[in-house]
């Protein structure tokens, strides 16, 4: 803790001495820009250089990266990847992430739902659960339960909502913390610009009892810009018991006091409650996939986050920020976790119940300077504090049918009632440097102080064959544990013209065990209680721009080491039964890797169409994929396959439009891969298993006049039958199928 202090404090004195520096170097540039503008206007002619604006909006491409630095943080060198919602023709409402994340290669997406409500997002071999192995963030700041020991987003922002998603794999380890998938963010909508008032209208309705309603208002006046906006949705379902409602509110408040000093104020607020149908048998799926065993199952999410953005534009070249987030939310779990090959007989629900305060500070200082006599380059510096608080109580809920999350006993509740509470502190500083002759340099370090504990206890109670409680002892625990330690990456730029460049990075990377790591009371999992953190790499090396007005592209490979890998192994229970479970455990050292391409190609350059047909283009992103288990740890999982790897990824589409008229028709292939590090194949309780291979196809199609739009969606055209998970808990346990065909028609007024 001591020497991160000292870090820290190091660290805070640089950015003082920059700040110093820069200001009083301040006046003396504005003197003599004031200078030189008096100049220039005692000339009665000044030449300057032709320029030459070329505008063309059939040449915007869906593949794109955010600039080298931009918004306080460095990109150059990294896998990054941007999304802009407006550039894509895609069913909004439901937030169909299969759609929205399109033109990123090598993703593998968990559709456990139907209409967005949990986003699940992995790749490389990382679990799509609830996108925990990214740090996930809405504008800049942490929207998961707890970015380190519970790092599950509940909440995901409506794409209605959303401008772009910006994507760093794993060498974003380095500004954005250290989890070994990289950051996803969620860049809000802004307020209209030179307007004081306008205001967008969406309806939305759709098979299986889907209903939307998206409105916002937004303007500026003067210095202020705001912005709020309500979605409330709702959906029956297409297997019975597992309709939803949800209901998200944003507000934004833009202040501009001075020219230099921008203050953006937010707050989110989210809730929803859906009932669970729960999983299904491998037998049950292949006969009867529309079939719900569960209709007692229900989920909470009540999220809570509110954010103050400081941007001081100290001086030309010279940019500070300083970020203030709170999530206070809270979601609530309740059902059957029992097998489901074993019947639900109306006894009482188990009910978890996670709630969590968290306070974050992220103040960064970005700086230009110039180095070899080169174009500038720009040095990043920051420092990181975080303060949590979770508490998680497990216990006998009630034996109704409804949403009821209340425990029996409050009180005392009869699985387990844990505290965890979590600090961190960490800085971090990294530069791209540019050497002139087309190469860049970019360097990186940071370094961690992390504390977690836990203080609470767990019951364990023991039934005869009659079901009759004959053991029923409690046993309290209390657990801290601190660790410091520094990562550092580099990466390398080569410039080969104004259009394509050359990158690659190798960055540490390190993950520490989470809250769930540590106590969960479930009959289908069991966790090693002498599970440890997972340290780790990533390599990058890539190809990506532009040739010319035809195509725009990203193509690398990769590898990611991962050393005392987190993964879960399948067991046998005692006997007689023998039942099969789920061992969450360091399994073994392990490593991906494989080729991730994306190109998006101007169908109307490449093969010189009409120019009175719509303007076309074709995109297809894929990945190769292979990952194995090469440590010394259990000899079961030795040589295998990891987890979550499939071997081939590919999306691919057309997309069409005219002065008024949008298509886009996208095709996705997936290929099967395992869900635990034994490669089991089959098991009666379908907890654990292979993941078919499996195509899915979907279109949308819009029409806009004046200021109405209509557009109509239909996903999984072909009607496939596939499941892209398997749960050992909620909202399992079991096969989790994916949604039949279904067609959304939206109405957009726009004033």
């Amino acid at each position: 803790m001591t020497r991160m202090m000292k870090l820290s404090s190091l660290l805070m004195f640089v950015v003082l001495c920059c700040t110093i520096t820069y200001a009083a170097e301040g006046p003396r540039k504005k003197a003599r820009r004031k200078q030189q503008d008096s100049t220039a206007l005692a000339v009665d002619t000044v030449t300057v250089k032709d320029i030459e604006v070329i505008g063309d909006r059939t040449t915007v491409f869906s593949v794109s990266r955010p600039e080298d630095v931009s918004d306080g943080a460095i990109y150059a060198s990294k896998k990054a990847e941007r999304i802009r919602l407006s550039e894509l023709t895609i069913n909004t409402a439901t937030n169909n992430a299969r759609q929205a994340f399109s033109t990123i290669a090598g993703l593998n997406i968990w559709e456990s739902d139907g209409g967005g409500q949990q986003l699940g997002i992995g790749g490389r071999g990382l679990s799509p659960n609830r996108t925990s192995n990214f740090t996930t963030r809405q504008n800049g700041y942490d929207i998961a339960a707890d970015p380190l020991g519970y790092p599950e987003s509940y909440y995901t922002p409506p794409l209605d909502a959303v401008d772009r998603i910006d994507i760093v794999r794993g060498a974003g380890s380095l500004r954005y913390g250290t989890q070994f998938g990289g950051m996803i963010n969620f860049v809000m909508r802004k307020p209209t610009a030179f307007d004081p008032l306008a205001a967008r209208v969406r309806v939305s309705g759709g098979s299986f009892g889907f209903a939307s309603l998206y409105t916002e208002v937004s303007g500026t006046m003067g210095d202020i810009g705001y912005l709020a906006l309500y979605q409330g949705r709702r959906n029956d379902g297409w297997r019975p018991s597992s309709g939803f409602v949800s209901h998200t509110a944003y507000a934004s408040v833009v202040v501009t006091p001075f020219p230099s000093l921008r203050l953006i104020v937010d707050y989110t607020h989210m809730s929803s409650t859906t009932q669970q149908p729960g999983g299904l048998t491998d037998r049950l799926f292949n006969s009867h996939p529309d079939t719900s065993l569960r209709s007692r199952n229900w989920f909470s999410v009540d999220w809570n986050l509110a954010s103050v953005n400081a941007e001081w534009f100290i001086d030309e070249g010279l940019l500070f920020q300083s970020l203030t987030s709170v999530n206070v939310s809270g979601r609530s779990a309740l059902g059957n976790l029992d097998r489901i090959n074993v019947a639900d007989r109306g006894q009482d629900r188990t009910l978890i119940d996670g709630r969590f305060t968290n306070l974050t500070n992220e103040t960064t200082l970005q700086a230009d300077f110039t180095a070899f006599g080169s174009s500038s380059s720009t040095a990043l510096f920051g420092v990181r504090l975080f303060s949590g608080r979770t508490r998680q109580r497990q216990g006998d809920g009630t034996n109704g049918s409804d949403a009821d999350f209340t425990f029996r006993n409050p009180d005392s509740v009869e699985g387990s009632d844990y505290t965890f509470p979590n600090s961190n502190i960490a800085v971090f500083a990294e530069s791209v440097i540019r050497l002139g002759g087309g190469f860049s340099v970019v360097p990186g370090i940071r370094a961690e102080y992390i504390r977690t504990a836990s203080d609470g206890y767990y019951r364990q109670r023991l039934r005869d064959l009659a079901g009759n409680v004959v053991v029923d002892s409690t046993i309290s625990e209390t657990r801290s544990r601190e660790r410091s330690f520094v990562i550092a990456g580099l990466g390398l730029t080569y410039q080969l013209d104004t259009l394509i460049d050359l990158y690659g990075n190798v960055s540490q990377n390190y993950r520490s065990i989470t809250f769930s790591d540590l106590r969960i009371d479930n009959p289908n999992l069991v966790i090693d209680q002498n599970i440890g953190d997972e340290r780790g790499y990533t390599v990058d090396l890539g190809i990506r721009g532009r040739l010319g007005t035809y195509v725009a592209f990203d193509a690398s490979v990769f590898y990611l080491r991962y050393d005392s890998r987190i993964g879960e192994i399948l067991k046998a229970d005692a006997p007689p039964l023998y039942l099969p479970y789920r061992y969450r455990t360091n399994v073994s050292d392990a490593w991906t890797g494989g080729i991730e391409f994306v190109a998006d190609v101007h169908l109307d350059e490449v093969l010189s169409f009409p120019s009175t047909w719509p303007h076309a283009h074709f995109i297809i992103n894929g990945s190769l994929l292979d990952g194995r288990y090469d440590g010394t740890g259990d000899a079961s999982v030795r040589g295998r396959k990891v987890e979550f790897v499939p071997p081939y990824t590919f999306r691919s589409g057309i997309t069409a439009h005219t002065d008024n008229v949008k298509f886009s028709c996208l095709w996705s292939f997936v290929g099967a891969h395992y869900t635990d590090a034994t490669n089991a194949t089959y098991t009666a309780s379908a907890i654990t298993g292979e993941i078919p291979a499996y195509s899915v196809l979907d279109a949308t199609i819009s029409w806009s006049i004046d200021r109405y739009t209509v557009e109509l969606s239909c996903n999984n055209i072909l009607d496939s039958r596939y499941f892209t998970r398997r749960a050992e808990s909620y909202p399992g346990p079991g096969i989790i199928p994916a949604d039949a065909r279904s067609f959304t028609l939206t109405v957009q007024a726009a004033f």
